[in-house]
């Protein structure tokens, strides 16, 4: 039987945005992502992070850099009660200054590939899952995958039109979608 799923877009959806987060002092959740995690795993869902990192293409950081913040990340979810079920990163870029990262794949959102590894990794329904990012390459990510439902944030870039003229819907942050969409209500008869 296959499970349900909330795929989270990391910057400016999880932690505050600020230009390529690599180091932990430079990490911060935005207020009520937590509360909204823990929700959501009670209500159920697999947790997926799911987050290009074109810094480590630009040579900003490495990719030993951003494991390092990503354990640092599950370390401080986990000390709240929270455990992700996947972290999907894309580390390339077609014109990245990098030549080993510098490359067309499928996984650099909008392209669907870290969304559909998951899925088949963690035997995920999509259409029973959703997806909450912060820019339209993460709605078309998650329409290519099948995704349910697709929601955009205000707590990372600004929403043009056509962002949210192609989401399910637009919140001021991870919290207020949770709550607004009731996607951590429970199952009935469950």
């Amino acid at each position: 039987m296959s499970r349900r799923a909330a795929f989270i877009d990391r910057d400016g959806v999880l932690n505050e945005e600020r230009a390529f987060v690599h180091r932990a002092e430079d990490f911060a959740f935005v207020p009520g992502a937590v509360e909204a995690l823990r929700m959501l795993k009670a209500a159920g869902y697999l947790l997926v992070v799911v987050t290009n990192q074109s810094g480590i293409a630009r040579g900003l950081y490495s990719e030993a850099d951003y494991r390092a913040l990503t354990e640092h990340m599950r370390a401080q979810l986990a000390a709240e009660g929270v455990t992700l079920a996947a972290v999907e990163y894309c580390p390339h870029l077609p014109d990245a200054p990098v030549a080993r990262y510098r490359r067309e794949c499928d996984c650099r959102k909008p392209k669907p590939g870290m969304l559909t590894r998951a899925i088949r990794a963690l035997d995920i329904d999509p259409q029973s899952s959703f997806l909450v990012g912060d820019r339209l390459s993460d709605i078309e990510a998650g329409r290519c995958a099948g995704i349910g439902r697709c929601f955009l944030v205000r707590t990372g870039y600004p929403v043009p039109d056509e962002a949210a003229a192609r989401a399910d819907g637009v919140y001021d942050d991870l919290l207020d979608c949770v709550r607004a969409t009731r996607v951590a209500a429970p199952i009935p008869n469950a």
